[in-house]
């Protein structure tokens, strides 16, 4: 379905081009790519600054009580959530993943869980710390397989309030348009799961900066 924000063909294909360039290349000393080098206050992030400005964006609307996020790697991420929080006045982060390592950011609002995403037992321990009535908001950025999001899918798409959002990173690979040969990923775990889920929608709004690594992973929950 068109929405207010689709480019044309020639438009999106400079966009691609961009963002291919923007995954692809290599810059300084060290050769590393250039979203490999983004940091927030010293802690690796491994986003695009125009989703980083996303998550600050919905932070501010949505005002949630609780982000529940998977995949916390150096937890670059987890403080940029925290300090916005701390602007906003409130919200706790929960930050799940399989690695314990002893250099991730500590903050008051953040609580770390050790173990798979794709866990019933894990998601059970995370649930827990929604209270009831609470506004919780859920992103995914652990194991980027089909098959791993799926399951991540089926268990935190309930967390999830009306209003709120699903957010499934690292959609952009497989061909989206960067990583071709990554196989099934984010991107098509996320199709599945709305021709069978209608209580979700891609929310375009959040693309508007032309280049995401999340394309039609901003899901908005609407029922």
């Amino acid at each position: 379905m068109a929405t207010e924000y689709d480019l044309t063909p020639e438009e999106q294909a400079i966009a691609d081009r961009f963002h291919e360039l923007y995954y692809d290349k290599r810059l300084g000393p060290g050769h590393h790519r250039i979203w490999e080098q983004t940091k927030w206050m010293g802690y690796p992030v491994l986003k695009t600054p125009a989703d980083l400005w996303n998550y600050q964006e919905i932070l501010n609307e949505v005002k949630p009580d609780l982000v529940i996020e998977t995949g916390t790697y150096a937890s670059g991420t987890t403080l940029f959530l925290a300090h916005i929080m701390d602007i906003i006045g409130k919200g706790a982060i929960v930050s799940i993943d399989v690695q314990e390592l002893s250099l991730r950011a500590r903050h008051p609002r953040i609580s770390y869980l050790t173990g798979s995403s794709a866990d019933p037992t894990v998601a059970e321990v995370a649930a827990r710390h929604r209270e009831k009535g609470a506004v919780c908001m859920v992103i995914l950025d652990a194991d980027h397989s089909k098959e791993h999001v799926s399951k991540e899918l089926q268990l935190f798409s309930p967390l999830v309030t009306v209003g709120s959002y699903l957010i499934v990173e690292d959609s952009n690979v497989n061909g989206h348009p960067v990583y071709p040969s990554f196989g099934p990923g984010p991107f098509e775990a996320i199709e599945e799961f709305l021709a069978k889920d209608q209580s979700f929608e891609p929310d375009k709004s959040r693309e508007k900066f032309l280049v995401s690594w999340n394309p039609r992973g901003y899901l908005r929950k609407i029922r």
